[in-house]
């Protein structure tokens, strides 16, 4: 099994709130249709749960009594790009079903807490595909926190071993630095904590989730001798398809482990 994450800098316009791109979610999809790989997907939030969070600083948990209408606002508007994204899933012929995270985790001080891995299981026994997404989940300690999808990705990791982890977001990989500043930013082809070590930190634009560096550590602490974890560019048409098909791509793997 595959395990896929659709970022949000894919599958919306991260500059503009609540902004859907149909055309690349609908592409992706059928991308994985067509590809016939037996895969789970997790997808990110976007501006549809990036621009609130952000400005109300959800990640740092309960502050103000009036961060709670941003915290319910953030949820909706999750669970819209959530069913959007269900929906390009379903045309491409994937029978897929929402299941918000809060409906399996708790978190503490930002740790996931997966005690009761049912309803997962059970749909991925019957083939149905359980899609996951970042979102706001309460905390035992800090009221709420935000649950993102590389975290989603890691705990998912650990219930169903899957072979690969694939990243998808708009750019081709890791860059030693910020490519849109440094017209000689060199494409990292794979990554270990070593080499992570020496790459700029501005090498990405951070968001409340931590930006590509952040998506990289987890991905190495994914990573093993058994499971490839690859960061490809789902902007190019037919990348995805063919990474799942086997062939090699222009992109970053992580090796290793942390």
């Amino acid at each position: 099994m595959i395990l896929i994450k659709l970022g949000g800098s894919i599958i919306t316009d991260k500059t503009q709130y609540k902004t859907f791109n149909a055309a690349a979610t609908r592409r992706l999809c059928k991308e994985i249709a067509d590809s016939g790989a037996s895969a789970m997907i997790v997808h990110g939030g976007g501006s549809f749960g990036h621009v609130l969070a952000k400005e109300h600083s959800l990640q740092d948990g309960f502050r103000d009594p009036r961060q709670t209408a941003a915290v319910a606002r953030v949820q909706h508007d999750m669970r819209c790009l959530n069913l959007m994204v269900i929906d390009e899933l379903l045309s491409a012929g994937i029978p897929a079903v929402s299941v918000p995270p809060g409906s399996c985790f708790m978190m503490e001080d930002g740790r996931l807490i997966f005690d009761d891995p049912e309803v997962l299981l059970s749909a991925s026994r019957l083939g149905i595909m359980p899609v996951m997404f970042g979102d706001v989940v309460f905390d035992r300690l800090k009221g709420f926190g935000i649950c993102s999808g590389d975290q989603l990705m890691e705990a998912l990791c650990g219930l169903y071993r899957p072979e690969r982890a694939v990243f998808v977001s708009d750019v081709d990989g890791l860059f030693d630095k910020d490519p849109k500043a440094n017209p000689d930013a060199r494409l990292l082809a794979e990554v270990t904590r070593e080499l992570l070590g020496g790459v700029s930190s501005d090498s990405a634009a951070a968001d409340v989730t931590g930006g590509v560096r952040a998506k990289m550590e987890a991905m190495l602490r994914m990573a093993s001798p058994e499971r490839d974890c690859v960061l490809v560019n789902g902007s190019a048409e037919g990348r995805l398809y063919s990474l799942l098909k086997g062939e090699r791509v222009i992109s970053t793997i992580a090796r290793g482990g942390l």
